[in-house]
């Protein structure tokens, strides 16, 4: 099986539903999968935001606090901590006014990751290496 290529396209803001939220888990998840393959088999998860998934990643958030809710912050935060590779559109930044130092990190926690801001032509080639595009 070799190593088989995910990626995770979230395209909708978080505060409108749950799926955008529950893109972060299940690739997250993804060191639980490992567990049952074969050796030498492997799994690699790009976490991408695009379009209007861009609109809730900003650091800073209170999600916890004033709805007794975990934030994309905290999701996010966990994704930089198990190392994987998170791809936010730099055009869709841009498009939405959103500075790129406004973006979460995980100092912290300890995680060495940080977020990619990258072009959506580099989105592009992850969804093109791809073995599985999710869509959420």
């Amino acid at each position: 099986m070799g190593d088989v290529k995910l990626a995770y396209i979230v395209q909708k803001p978080q505060y409108k539903g749950e799926t955008s939220r529950l893109a972060i888990t299940h690739a997250i998840a993804y060191q639980t999968v490992e567990i049952l393959l074969e050796d030498g088999d492997t799994v690699t998860p790009t976490l991408c935001f695009v379009g209007e998934g861009v609109l809730g990643l900003q650091k800073g958030q209170k999600a916890m606090d004033l709805y007794g809710i975990t934030s994309t912050e905290s999701h996010i935060k966990n994704s930089l901590l198990v190392d994987l590779d998170v791809l936010v559109c730099k055009e869709d930044l841009a498009k939405y006014g959103i500075p790129e130092d406004a973006m979460p990190d995980a100092d912290d926690m300890g995680a060495d990751k940080k977020i990619k801001v990258a072009p959506f032509s580099e989105i592009q080639k992850a969804m093109e290496d791809a073995k599985h595009v999710l869509f959420f």
